[in-house]
């Protein structure tokens, strides 16, 4: 199972980014595989906010183009939605203090502590991940 980092998938979305041709072609990819996409609540709230606002993009998404991606999505056989379980306490609150995490760090160890927690192997282009010890890190916009 992947599951992705809501970054991602914003620049698979925003043709202005400079990651957007190498992260849209991920995104087609996974939602084309076999491979299981978990797909946070977290990932997808981040990519209506974020895709939405107009100081984020100079093209914004409007309300409705964001809501038909996502149900996009979630029509894919491959695609579930994650959640926390039993063990999110533990896991995120062991993340949280061993990889000193605060402010807009906490969300990341959510992210991680679900990823983890699911035996998912986190996509992400963000660094700061790599303070997070356990959590299986892929970044597809990385190239060999």
């Amino acid at each position: 199972m992947i599951v992705p980092d809501a970054n991602l998938v914003l620049y698979a979305y925003n043709a202005d980014a400079p990651e957007h041709d190498v992260a849209r072609e991920w995104w087609q990819s996974a939602l084309m595989s076999s491979e299981t996409v978990g797909l946070p609540w977290q990932t997808i709230t981040a990519f209506v906010r974020i895709g939405t606002n107009p100081r984020a993009y100079p093209q914004p998404l409007s309300p409705s183009e964001a809501v038909h991606i996502v149900a996009s999505w979630l029509e894919r056989p491959m695609l579930q939605i994650i959640t926390p379980g039993a063990r999110h306490w533990a896991i995120f609150s062991q993340l949280v203090v061993d990889g000193q995490a605060t402010g807009a760090l906490v969300m990341d160890a959510h992210l991680a502590a679900l990823a983890m927690e699911h035996g998912a192997v986190l996509h992400t282009n963000d660094a700061d991940f790599t303070r997070f010890r356990g959590v299986q890190l892929h970044n597809p916009l990385e190239t060999d």
